[in-house]
């Protein structure tokens, strides 16, 4: 019996991780959503307008970080779960893997799209409390380019966690309600 549960234990725990990660980087990506809606519309003459872009694009660099990390434990995942056994090419399993592989994409590119506008229009991307070394050379000439794919990318992003949200509505409404009967005990 001991056989048997020592080898779920890790994955399981990877399992974990992964889904842990899953709810921070969601989180985040709501704070940055919500902030870069605030930030953009506000007069330049706002004073703590320069903060809430610090903020952005500080949590921009944390999910960028945390994308690593859950790249790292996802195939970790998948070489456990996919060397033991080829997955199932069916039409879902690609419907699946293909909206994956767009988010993972996408969360990858706009906050590297955002650290190229920044860096492109002379301007520093802060970590919180610490400045970045820039990725990519002043250039004004691009900061328009690079607006517009960070604005259009971060959208294409959105889009694509509201299809994921509706693809997966049928887990969501399980797990609301097991959270609304544990909430009223």
């Amino acid at each position: 019996m001991s056989h048997t549960t020592t080898p779920s234990k890790p994955r399981s725990n990877l399992f974990g991780r992964l889904w842990k990660l899953h709810w921070v980087m969601a989180t985040c990506f709501l704070v940055i959503y919500l902030i870069g809606i605030v930030m953009a519309r506000l007069p330049r003459e706002v004073f703590f307008r320069g903060s809430l872009y610090n903020v952005h694009k500080s949590f921009g660099v944390l999910v960028l970080g945390l994308l690593m990390l859950r790249i790292f434990i996802l195939l970790q995942v998948m070489a456990r779960k996919y060397l033991k056994r080829s997955p199932r090419l069916t039409p879902q399993w690609i419907k699946t893997f293909s909206l994956h592989l767009l988010l993972y994409l996408l969360m990858l590119i706009v906050p590297i799209s955002g650290i190229l506008l920044s860096n492109t229009g002379g301007h520093d991307v802060p970590f919180f409390f610490v400045t970045l070394p820039n990725w990519f050379e002043e250039n004004r000439s691009i900061t328009a380019i690079a607006h517009n794919l960070h604005f259009w990318l971060s959208y294409t992003l959105l889009a694509l966690v509201a299809l994921h949200i509706i693809e997966q509505r049928q887990f969501l409404s399980r797990t609301w309600k097991r959270m609304t009967k544990i909430t009223k005990l």
